[in-house]
């Protein structure tokens, strides 16, 4: 059987999608909107539709991915999900096992559709009957206001739970002491980090750091999450939280 390529899958979808009268517009986000599309990515497929036409629309793309290739595994996020939109995840058995389609719903109603470009990325329209692709509604002083609220949150936040990593190491109970060191000092780490190279996804934790960050910060942080021994934990928990006191600092300024 003939694997499937991205080109040949998008193409049916809109063949089949774009003369719906209910269907408004689709594109593709993730890689695609980076312009960092590779052997390894999957699709971001993302739509908008009349409000009231959203299981005809579901059941019509499903059946346009049958028709190209058995369904392997489907996962469709149970409702309502964090963003508010309708989501399902495919893989598809002619297709490559990278190459995933995330397809995300949106109602015509529903005016937040991850189309911010500052922070999504620039989104590729396969097609676009009204006008989506000015849906963007991105404000810089309002993520400056954001980015100060978590600061200062963090202020707070990041020295009150570092004892949860030192009391594990204490009592030797290393895999604990890991978990928390990811979630409690690691994850804030990256986060000030991202405040500092690149703010307006700051909240995207390690997602892109290769592209974004300076070589030798990411080099520089790639120590901190190899961690061959539960001893060596000691002093790397306490040099990622002299890091992120010294880009906090640098943030004030």
């Amino acid at each position: 059987m003939k694997t499937l390529t991205r080109e040949e899958i998008l193409s049916e979808i809109t063949a089949k999608l774009e003369p719906l009268e209910f269907v408004n517009a689709m594109w593709e986000a993730g890689a695609k909107a980076f312009n960092r599309v590779d052997e390894w990515s999957d699709i971001d497929l993302q739509i908008d539709v009349k409000d009231g036409f959203e299981e005809q629309t579901f059941n019509i793309f499903e059946e346009t991915l049958k028709s190209l290739s058995p369904i392997e595994l489907r996962f469709v996020l149970p409702k309502p999900t964090w963003h508010g939109h309708e989501q399902a995840f495919y893989k598809l058995k002619n297709a490559s096992e990278f190459l995933l389609i995330d397809f995300v719903l949106m109602t015509e109603s529903n005016k937040s559709k991850f189309l911010e470009s500052e922070i999504h990325g620039k989104p590729n329209f396969l097609f676009d009957k009204n006008n989506t692709s000015n849906c963007s509604n991105f404000d810089a002083s309002s993520q400056k206001e954001l980015i100060r609220k978590r600061i200062e949150n963090l202020k707070v936040t990041f020295p009150l739970y570092q004892a949860l990593t030192t009391k594990e190491l204490h009592r030797k109970n290393y895999i604990e002491a890991f978990s928390y060191y990811q979630g409690m000092t690691l994850r804030p780490l990256v986060e000030v980090l991202r405040m500092k190279f690149e703010p307006n996804r700051y909240n995207f934790h390690t997602r892109y750091v290769y592209y974004e960050f300076p070589k030798e910060v990411v080099s520089r942080l790639e120590e901190f999450f190899f961690v061959t021994k539960g001893e060596e934990l000691w002093q790397k928990h306490s040099e990622a939280g002299k890091w992120f006191y010294e880009t906090l600092n640098e943030l004030k300024n």
